[in-house]
């Protein structure tokens, strides 16, 4: 996911400040307690890392970003633990390669947790006495948090993945009585919404902290165009695929259909045909496809196919960020990380169809923009500055967050980034013309 740290200068004395820590901290651990011990060393592939390694490395990031620098006398938990739990900087020394996480037999569980108490207790001594401490700390601090809640995300979509490679399909969660009820509404109507041009501003415009990617805010260009006021339901994909969406290639980039043959892609990431209907993989098991539900787990090539097909188009991530503006985009009414449910909602059928919905949780959609930086951009100086601009090239950008986002960590400008052919996360598909 994203970028370095863009903040207004925090204020040093913050009561919130411990708690803010010691909250965004035992929400990782509490995503890896319906673990067993043996599912946290997994990778089957090498997006994925394993549970136990996202415990690791965000515990790693607090110990040399922030506690080696400021905690006098502080002392590492274990010197090799430099070297295994380094993600991507290589201006902090070698690392085990990604494809090789999942290697990783030792250390063993127990060790990475008392990893992070070791980590938590001296952090939780330096936030003791505020008054000490500098600014940048206070920065870094708040970098920190939102780079674990980042990891939340891939925890909850990695461990989904790992799961759904067992043969048993084992369940995550105990699924709710709601989510238990096979959905039988009404699917809600789509319709077109106006968006009006001009020179429209896009980037962080707000205070507090944005990531350096959302950073500076400009003005671009913008036609006139209509968007679809909600998500594409997983009905409007069946009828993709019972038409034949995936057998013929004029819907389809030369990439993407030439990856479709390679795979053997005939439906969305998780989908299976038993029994004569369409069941998905999901947190909770195998569960029969809920029509009214946004699809979700669809790769770039997927989403543009769809949208070819449909006769429209998806929208640029600056035509996006302009509708969620213009329609006064809100996290509220999305489908977020804290639900638990891990799975992205229908919207009701009688939802006003004159209003757009969804823009904000619930499913990361696909922009036809390419991830690059924006104009003045500058890398920050030091390993954070690996945190994103390296990434900028070869990737798509994505837009709103999804079920899987913690709620607090999402705002209009947030750009997240894959590769075209991702579908492990959470994303979706809005239409644009």
């Amino acid at each position: 996911m994203s970028s370095t740290l863009e903040i207004q200068s925090p204020p040093r004395i913050a009561p919130s400040w411990l708690a803010r820590y010691q909250a965004v901290r035992t929400q990782s651990t509490a995503l890896c307690a319906p673990l067993l011990p043996e599912d946290t060393v997994v990778q089957p592939m090498i997006d994925v890392s394993p549970p136990k390694w996202h415990l690791a490395h965000t515990t790693w990031f607090w110990e040399t970003f922030l506690l080696r620098e400021y905690a006098p006398g502080y002392q590492v938990f274990h010197p090799e633990y430099a070297f295994l739990f380094n993600s991507y900087y290589n201006s902090l020394g070698s690392r085990v390669n990604r494809a090789d996480r999942g290697t990783l037999s030792r250390p063993a569980l127990a060790d990475v947790l008392a990893y992070r108490n070791h980590v938590d207790a001296a952090l939780a001594a330096l936030l003791a006495k505020p008054h000490e401490l500098p600014a940048t700390f206070f920065e870094l601090l708040e970098l920190g948090l939102q780079h674990e809640q980042q990891h939340q995300e891939l925890l909850a979509t990695d461990i989904k993945y790992i799961l759904s490679t067992s043969p048993l399909a084992p369940a995550y969660l105990p699924i709710s009585e709601k989510a238990n009820v096979q959905a039988a509404a009404p699917v809600a109507s789509a319709t077109w919404l106006p968006v009006p041009g001009g020179i429209c501003r896009v980037g962080f415009q707000e205070e507090g902290f944005c990531f350096d990617n959302e950073l500076p805010a400009h003005d671009v260009l913008v036609a006139p165009f209509e968007l679809q006021n909600r998500l594409v339901t997983n009905a409007d994909y069946l009828a993709f695929m019972e038409a034949g969406g995936y057998r013929d290639f004029r819907f389809w980039m030369g990439e993407g259909w030439d990856l479709l043959q390679a795979e053997g892609w005939t439906a969305p990431l998780y989908w299976v045909q038993k029994a004569g209907g369409w069941y998905r993989f999901t947190h909770h098991g195998l569960l029969a496809v809920d029509p009214a539900a946004p699809v979700t787990h669809v790769s770039f090539y997927e989403a543009d196919a769809y949208a070819n097909w449909a006769g429209a188009r998806l929208p640029t991530e600056a035509e996006w960020e302009t509708a969620a503006c213009h329609f006064n985009a809100t996290p509220e009414g999305g489908t977020w990380l804290e639900s638990n449910a891990l799975d992205p909602q229908p919207l009701p059928a009688d939802a006003d169809p004159s209003a757009c919905h969804q823009l904000l949780g619930d499913c990361w959609e696909w922009t036809y923009s390419a991830y690059h930086a924006y104009p003045g951009y500058s890398r920050a100086a030091g390993a954070l500055g690996e945190y994103n601009g390296k990434f900028m090239v070869n990737q798509l950008v994505l837009r709103g967050g999804s079920c899987a986002t913690p709620e607090n960590h999402i705002r209009i400008s947030y750009r997240n980034f894959f590769h075209a052919d991702k579908r492990w996360q959470f994303t979706g598909i809005r239409l644009a013309r």
